[in-house]
């Protein structure tokens, strides 16, 4: 069964959390609400998230500030943020929210499928990333439970390990490319567009470092 990504809902009014579920239950994913940021900074030392939408306008610590503290911090500092306005002060509001970290700024009242789509993109980079870790983590299993059998079955088992990594890699690549060229076609946000350049750069790094342990290989000029 796939896991579920989570996307945290960041407002302090309820009924814009309300909104934001209805537009974005569509997509099957976990849905987590912060009525504050300091609400928002609590969730997050402790989850894991696709993407942020974050409301700038809120009581007490506002977007821009919460953003700040999501940024400094290690674990958090590569979620997207998507931060929400209801109102629009000029290019000058807006380049602060894109100063702030943030990936996109949508002003309210939103058009429902924009948001939908534009959040779609980065939850499905975001499982794809996902993917990718498990593929470096079982390569990991592979290479330090290789001591202590006989060559035989070591040679065995590692090479229906290799067969088994590799294809499980193919099948994220061949998603991470159809999703690299559908982003490219669309020439949505360059932020996505860049986030999955970079996956697919990670890819190609695990792909020959798994070809580097195939049997006959060079695993020199697979490292340089």
């Amino acid at each position: 069964m796939v896991q579920k990504a989570k996307i945290l809902l960041v407002d302090d009014r309820p009924e814009n959390l309300l909104a934001l579920e209805a537009i974005l239950s569509a997509l099957d994913q976990t849905l987590v609400r912060a009525s504050s940021g300091e609400e928002a900074l609590k969730a997050l030392l402790t989850d894991d998230f696709a993407v942020i939408l974050l409301d700038v306008q809120m009581p007490g610590m506002d977007g821009f500030e919460t953003a700040a503290h999501i940024k400094r911090r290690e674990r958090t500092r590569d979620i997207p943020i998507i931060f929400l306005t209801a109102i629009n002060h000029g290019p000058h509001h807006t380049f602060r929210g894109y100063a702030a970290g943030a990936v996109d700024y949508i002003s309210k009242p939103f058009d429902p499928w924009v948001l939908r789509a534009k959040v779609s993109v980065f939850v499905e980079l975001y499982m794809k990333n996902c993917q990718l870790r498990e593929q470096a983590s079982l390569l990991r299993l592979q290479l330090e439970g290789s001591g202590g059998r006989a060559a035989g079955d070591e040679t065995k088992e590692s090479a229906g390990l290799l067969a088994e990594l590799s294809a499980r890699l193919a099948a994220v690549e061949e998603q991470a490319e159809a999703l690299s060229k559908q982003l490219s076609d669309e020439s949505t946000d360059a932020a996505a567009v860049a986030t999955a350049a970079h996956l697919e750069r990670k890819l190609t790094g695990l792909r020959r470092a798994l070809d580097a342990l195939e049997p006959g290989s060079d695993g020199q000029s697979a490292a340089n």
